[in-house]
């Protein structure tokens, strides 16, 4: 076939006319007129040969740095035949620009047979020049389209081997050439995403020690945005606090101190919240609507090691009832921070001591459903140097003992319930998706959009921020390794049924919406969760027309077993499933894997400024140990024992960044990379979108009038994953 090269197009050039350059990302492109020439020539010469024409029309993508000036090479691959390695280059025109669409005709002596694959290579034309590719269209000779997703970046002189957009399972492969591609793409994959232990009894994570070893295709699309360090200390300057900065380790004067620096921070909730922080209404209602509301679980008995008697809190109940018959009416909740125990304090900085407290706390459902705390005890051994405190108590012992639990509550929040069970099980399921489900996987196509960035937050986190001596240990009083500490503590009970939402809730015996009305945490969790579910066994049935071919489906049983056996390393407790039996098992493992990137994170990540940034609420370290009597506890010993000026200004910029979405935030619902093809799926996702519609909107007149609010598990505000 004639053609020339672009190499040669630069020759006849400079042999036939004078030549204008014309500079983009430093390169030069050079256009002549003899080129479109001939280019008009050799379509006219084709079109008197008849030969079969393919129309191949290549979709760049739109965030940064897509575009590329390489050569772009295209073999088309059929049944019968395979076309020739052809140049897609345009003469006169500057093609694969970020977001440009670009249309070539590939000519053939004779008709390939149905287009099964489609190579893409990418050489170097000055310097290598990453390249991503949207997708490839190809209209037939006969006017049929075919579509090939790729979303994906082309990097160095790599070729990447399409399929077209047809989801199918492995058992249904019939051709050899398609199963052959299937296998050696994953056998790619798993020498390109390999697992690796980055501390003893935590889940497994990707094999990277820096973002930067990361493969192209997870990293994010720019670097902006994910620089912890860069980022913490805009927010710092952008919050007005680093005036405070030099005062770094001084203590504040008194709780108007903490008032100067959040004149410019608050927002509605977040200054509520100052307002009311000290009251038991507000202490009470966090367990079940702030940033950690999976700490409460129903108490149906009092602990031994938690001795709180009737005397001690009759004055508390309201019904004129004995506590064993509130208990037994089911007034009665526990939280109890018993992980917290032996936890090392952070000691990175010699100067300031720094302490942590396993406290126990015992609540009641008052009158009006209000849950208060009734009871509190800082460590889990009772005795004489470890008081129980009561409302009833002076007001400064009772507000510190307060303090103690939101202190507690927020360790184990950020490195339990955030870290842990969003950010860190996420990427488990990740890696095993892309080790063990080629793209041509219908769960592929169903779960690629919920770990989009994840891995590479992931190991931003390991290289910046929970590392030894990264932003971690600057504020917080489980750095320096308590942190990990609890991480491996927690992973001893972490079980796959917690990760299925309506099954934890239960679990806490917290199911009952009369009980707790006010539980909205619970109510529109399950509400979500439902729709997800709903969604999934929709394109679950698609594809999986019974329980056997959900059985027979190697791949699906290898991604379930990569989790349980490498990724949670066959841990004993955490019973996560090696097969599959049957498509309700599926859709529950998929809904789990879903709910947990997006729902989940966004109802434990974004409420983090509302609830977080006045520090007495949420203070992110103590510098006194706590009380162990009672009487001696006054507002200057309070304040000296909250974080100081400098830990402070770091732990503001710590929630304030964590807090914000990303750039270009793709929502719950909103796939805009078109992975599937089929007609069903795409009605699956029309119909899965009007019910999060429905959600938003009954959620919004929910909170209408309300002085808190409860949003985060508004679909419009839930992230399709954890990126942040």
């Amino acid at each position: 076939m004639l053609y020339l090269s672009r190499s040669a197009t630069h020759f006849v050039c400079m042999c036939t006319h004078s030549f204008a350059c014309e500079v983009e990302k430093g390169k030069f492109l050079q256009r002549k007129t003899t080129v479109g020439l001939w280019w008009r020539r050799r379509s006219l010469f084709d079109s008197v040969t008849g030969m079969p024409t393919y129309t191949v029309t290549v979709a760049t993508g739109s965030q940064w740095f897509a575009g590329t000036d390489d050569y772009i090479y295209l073999t088309l691959v059929g049944t019968e035949r395979c076309s020739e390695r052809t140049l897609l280059d345009k003469p006169l025109y500057n093609d694969f620009e970020r977001g440009a669409v670009d249309s070539y005709d590939v000519k053939v002596s004779e008709n390939l047979g149905d287009i099964e694959l489609i190579k893409i290579e990418k050489k170097k034309y000055w310097m290598h020049d990453d390249w991503y590719c949207k997708n490839i269209t190809v209209k037939t000779p006969d006017g049929d389209y075919i579509e090939f997703p790729c979303f994906r970046w082309v990097v160095d002189d790599k070729e990447v081997i399409l399929r077209d957009g047809r989801a199918r399972l492995p058992q249904h492969e019939k051709a050899r050439m398609a199963k052959q591609h299937r296998r050696k793409e994953l056998e790619n994959r798993q020498k390109t995403y390999r697992w690796k232990e980055w501390h003893p009894g935590f889940p497994m994570s990707i094999d990277a020690n820096t973002y930067k070893e990361l493969p192209r295709d997870i990293q994010f699309d720019s670097e902006k945005g994910i620089d912890f360090a860069l980022n913490y200390s805009k927010a710092i300057e952008n919050l007005c606090v680093n005036q405070f900065m030099h005062m770094f380790q001084s203590s504040w004067g008194d709780f108007a101190d903490f008032e100067r620096i959040f004149m410019r921070i608050k927002n509605t909730i977040s200054e509520y919240v100052m307002q009311h922080w000290k009251e038991d209404f507000m202490f009470g209602y966090q367990f079940l609507n702030g940033c950690n509301p999976v700490m409460i679980k129903k108490c149906t008995e009092i602990p031994d090691k938690f001795p709180v008697t009737h005397e001690m809190v009759k004055d508390c109940l309201e019904r004129d009832l004995t506590l064993e018959n509130e208990l037994k009416a089911g007034n009665l909740y526990l939280a109890d921070y018993e992980i917290m125990e032996d936890i090392t304090a952070n000691a990175t900085d010699p100067c300031t001591l720094q302490y942590l407290a396993a406290p126990v706390c015992l609540l009641y459902k008052n009158t009006q459903n209000k849950v208060l705390p009734i009871a509190i005890q800082l460590n889990q051994t009772p005795g004489e140097d470890n008081p129980i405190f009561l409302p009833t108590d002076n007001e400064h012992d009772w507000l510190l003992a307060k303090i103690w639990v939101r202190s507690s509550d927020f360790h184990v929040h950020q490195t339990v319930t955030h870290l842990l069970r969003t950010h860190l099980i996420s990427e488990v399921f990740g890696i095993a998706m892309f080790r063990q489900l080629p793209a041509v996987h219908p769960v592929y196509k169903l779960l690629v959009p919920h770990i989009r960035f994840t891995i590479a937050i992931n190991t931003k986190a390991r290289e910046q921020l929970i590392c030894e001596c990264g932003l971690f240990d600057k504020a917080n009083g489980t750095g320096g390794g308590g942190h990990v500490e609890l991480v491996q503590k927690a992973m001893k009970t972490f079980t796959y049924k917690s990760l299925c939402f309506p099954d934890s809730i239960k679990a806490r015996g917290m199911d009952s919406k009369e009980e707790l009305p006010s539980y909205f945490y619970r109510d529109d969790g399950n509400r979500v969760w439902e729709i997800i579910k709903s969604f999934v066994e929709d394109v679950v049935n698609i594809y999986y027309d019974s329980d056997e071919t959900v059985l027979g489906d190697e791949e699906i049983q290898a991604f379930v077993k990569d989790v349980c056996s490498f990724g949670m390393q066959d841990s004993d407790c955490c019973e996560f499933p090696k097969t599959l039996q049957n498509r309700e098992q599926l859709v529950e493992y998929l809904t789990a894997v879903i709910f947990t990137a997006s729902a989940q994170h966004a109802a434990i990540n974004f409420g983090q400024y509302d609830w977080c940034s006045w520090i007495p609420n949420s203070p992110p370290t103590m510098r006194k140990p706590p009380p162990t009597k009672k009487g001696q506890v006054d507002i200057t010993f309070i304040v000296n024992s909250l974080p100081d000026r400098g830990r402070s200004c770091w732990h503001l910029g710590a929630v304030w960044a964590l807090s914000q979405f990303q750039e270009n935030e793709l929502f719950l619902g909103m796939y805009p990379d078109e992975h599937f093809i089929e007609k069903p799926v795409k009605k699956a996702m029309e119909t899965f979108r009007e019910k999060l519609n429905e959600l938003s909107k009954a959620i919004k007149i929910r909170n209408e009038g309300k002085n808190l609010p409860y949003y985060y598990l508004s679909p419009d505000r839930i992230p399709n994953s954890v990126a942040v």
